[in-house]
């Protein structure tokens, strides 16, 4: 099947603006008879669930954590994208478009991505009216700084807890309408499937993850902003509670999957130090504007970084990369750290780490600047590896951090089930094969805030309110389902915890997924996992039972369906005969081991389709075309 995303006509200026205008809306007083309900309570699902209760519409917003304020997009640090050119360095809605088109390796969509770009200056005027506190200058203006694979400073922070400065902007506007009574928050609640009636949307099933109740919860709309599933790999950069559970239940009810290849790495983390880990830690992309990154020459050198001269270090960065030296894009550095790491050239415990050093900027700014802008950051890196930063070098190695799949979805970020929203991570929208440092934030807040109130509303506007109700047999059915699932976990009884498993998954994905893949490797993977999938259905343990708090019945149901996944990744991986972004096959690449694309064969979004548990996902794709920037090879030199 060829997919329709379902664009706009027109020029990209004018596709968003008419777009909304010839959307059907629905009245003031016809909003509250609608009822939409919200997966997720981090940057996307917060303002989403906000912005829809002020407008109106009666909202049921979910999460897993006791707290909506807990959602992963807290740790997010460096800042967020927007194009206002405060600094007047030559950025415009266009270049932050081409920008991004170029940084996802031309593997995304037009429009979806120069919207993105249109609406992100609202975003920045929204959050300050929010009280966001970013950083400002001398005289009250709001300041900008670089990230990855861009030459101009678009980029709006508030030290390094971004994140969760813009999250409490979000869950500020969300109490204010729990308390105007328009949004009901339930926390500690974990979706376990999709309601289909008639081939449309109308509900979920949850488990309440305090007493166990599995019930269902009926609406008109769901949207889905569960964020993404790069805990598949076990350590990650993303909370420990991060999964694909809703988004693969979806898959497993006609929600197609979008090319699940590309899983981008960050460059700049906290080295893996031992076998006791649970995840890792993320060092802010925005270190690395005023940290050079380097390794010693001399391979297997073991001296201490001080007493290394600097013409016997490899600013490799730098030497490949002289336009954008350091802020080279994630994929690229990642591959580039792993490569002289491979050579022998990295530092620290298994050689597995290179050197972000700052001594160069702290003796030409002062260490009180270098303390305004990343205090948190150094702070934060010396609790963890008990090693000063401004006297020493960071050691950092790349690590998985962001899903660049998710479900497939047209221009009104709508699946292919009608009445099936997703936004953020949780969808694949914007970023292509490998995201932009501080774009994540970005498209959350912009999907929430400025693109499902008015996309929601023409598909609403089209349907009666209330046709389905929770009696409906496909309720019960969904109910019986998931009651069904949890039975058979905890009838296994076996040996195994479900942690045992989820490493061992972890381990075949980082060896054989991670940053490099061949087909060797990938078919290799499928194997193993294939036999760990029938390990696991008949030799984990799941203690205690199904009526009480279970955190151990919770981790069992999410790496099921990590697992499964897993399988799905690989097929996916070993159907894109191609390198590009997050997605490097050794066998396609050029003569200086940059990634090589095929345009001719492979420039098209792929979207699975789930066809039952034991016959093979149908490949769907749509074509990509590229009428406003040109083809080309993606060179940052």
């Amino acid at each position: 099947m060829i997919l329709d995303g379902r664009c706009p006509p027109g020029s990209l200026s004018e596709k968003w603006e008419r777009h909304r205008h010839e959307m059907k809306l629905v009245s003031p007083v016809n909003k509250r008879k609608y009822r939409i309900i919200v997966v997720g309570t981090g940057l996307a699902g917060a303002s989403a669930a906000a912005t829809l209760g002020e407008l109106g519409y009666t909202v049921e917003a979910i999460c897993y954590q006791d707290s909506a304020r807990r959602a992963h997009s807290i740790a997010a640090q460096g800042g967020i994208n927007a194009a206002k050119n405060y600094p007047n360095d030559g950025d415009s809605v266009f270049r932050l478009f081409h920008d991004t088109i170029k940084g996802g390796d031309f593997r995304s969509r037009e429009a979806n991505v120069y919207r993105l770009a249109e609406v992100s200056g609202c975003i920045i005027d929204q959050c300050v009216a929010q009280g966001v506190p970013f950083a400002r200058d001398y005289a009250g203006y709001l300041v900008n700084r670089s990230f990855g694979g861009a030459q101009v400073s678009r980029t709006f922070y508030a030290r390094g807890q971004t994140g969760q400065q813009l999250l409490l902007g979000a869950y500020s506007a969300l109490s204010r309408q729990v308390k105007e009574g328009t949004v009901t928050l339930r926390p500690r609640t974990e979706m376990l499937d999709l309601v289909v009636v008639d081939g449309e949307a109308k509900g979920i099933t949850v488990r309440d993850l305090v007493t166990g109740e599995i019930r269902s919860v009926g609406g008109d709309a769901v949207c889905l902003c569960t964020g993404g599933y790069m805990n598949v790999f076990y350590l990650s950069t993303n909370s420990m509670g991060g999964n694909v559970t809703a988004a693969y239940r979806a898959y497993k009810k006609g929600a197609f999957l979008r090319t699940r290849a590309y899983t981008q790495i960050h460059p700049t983390c906290i080295p893996v130090t031992g076998e006791h880990q649970s995840k890792l830690t993320l060092m802010s992309e925005s270190l690395r504007n005023d940290g050079r990154v380097w390794v010693p020459r001399i391979r297997g050198d073991r001296r201490l970084p001080r007493e290394i001269p600097e013409e016997e270090r490899d600013y490799y960065l730098e030497r490949k990369y002289p336009s954008f030296g350091n802020l080279a894009p994630r994929d690229i550095s990642s591959r580039a750290a792993k490569e002289v790491c491979d050579e022998g050239h990295g530092v620290g415990p298994g050689g597995r780490g290179v050197y972000l050093d700052f001594a160069d900027a702290i003796a030409r700014l002062g260490e009180g600047t270098i303390r305004e802008r990343y205090g948190n950051l150094f702070e934060m890196y010396e609790r963890i590896t008990a090693e000063n930063a401004y006297e020493r070098p960071m050691r950092i190695y790349p690590a998985p951090h962001y899903a660049m799949g998710g479900l497939w979805v047209d221009y009104n970020l709508q699946s292919t089930i009608p009445g099936l929203f997703v936004l953020g991570e949780a969808n694949f929208s914007d970023h292509g094969a490998n995201r932009l440092g501080a774009s994540a934030l970005m498209q959350g807040l912009a999907d929430g805030y400025f693109i499902i109130p008015y996309t929601i509303a023409d598909y609403l506007a089209r349907i009666k309110p209330g046709k389905v109700v929770r009696g409906h047999p496909e309720f019960l059915k969904s109910v019986e389902e998931c009651k069904a699932f949890v039975g058979r976990l905890l009838s296994i009884k076996g040996k195994r915890t479900v942690n045992e498993f989820h490493r061992e998954l972890g381990s075949v994905m980082w060896e054989n997924v991670g940053m490099i893949r061949s087909r060797e490797s990938l078919a290799g993977a499928l194997k193993q996992i294939s036999e760990l999938r029938a390990e696991f259905w008949k030799n984990v343990r799941v203690p205690g039972g199904e009526e009480e708090l279970n955190q151990e019945l919770e981790k069992a149901g999410r790496v099921a369906d990590f697992i499964e996944f897993a399988e799905l990744m690989i097929r996916d991986a070993l159907h894109r005969n191609e390198s590009c972004g997050g997605h490097f096959r050794v066998e396609y690449q050029t003569a200086e081991g940059e990634a090589k694309r095929d345009d001719e064969n492979f420039c098209y979004v792929a979207a699975w389709e789930y066809k039952g548990p034991e016959a093979e996902p149908e490949l769907h794709t749509e074509p990509l075309l590229f009428e406003n920037v040109q083809l080309a090879v993606r060179s940052y030199k």
